[in-house]
């Protein structure tokens, strides 16, 4: 993770990101899946890899109701496409993290593809909501 001088990059601890960002930050469901994931972490990381897993696996269990996360299609197990997995990492690279990343959320290294969450208790706090809202 790239260091800066005065520490870490997120947002200061004392800075509380406006309601409009939260919920700006939360409207897609594919960001949301993947915050869910690293606010599980205890150290707030993750791979890419790990993220678009979590979000393909926590799509079919929405979609489905079924927690395994597999998804039955015309009486044939459907399984993780290296397809599909290349497609949400991409979009997650491009669109999502991005995203996150400038509203100092997380922190994303390209070269490593890790992604550090930086706690905030205003976005945990409709995160953890949101979370049992869509999960149950």
């Amino acid at each position: 993770m790239r260091e800066t001088k005065g520490g870490r990059t997120g947002l200061p601890a004392s800075t509380t990101p406006s309601l409009d960002l939260l919920f700006d930050l939360l409207s897609n469901s594919r960001r949301r899946y993947a915050l869910y994931h690293l606010n599980d972490q205890p150290d707030g990381v993750a791979t890419i890899e790990e993220l678009a897993t979590n979000v393909i696996t926590l799509e079919r269990t929405t979609e489905t109701g079924d927690v395994s996360g597999n998804q039955t299609v015309g009486g044939a197990l459907e399984t993780d496409s290296s397809e599909l997995q290349s497609g949400v990492q991409l979009e997650l690279q491009h669109v999502h993290l991005p995203k996150l990343e400038e509203a100092g959320i997380i922190e994303h290294d390209r070269r490593s593809e890790m992604v550090r969450y930086w706690r905030q208790p205003s976005l945990e706090e409709w995160l953890e909501h949101a979370q049992y809202k869509e999960m149950g």
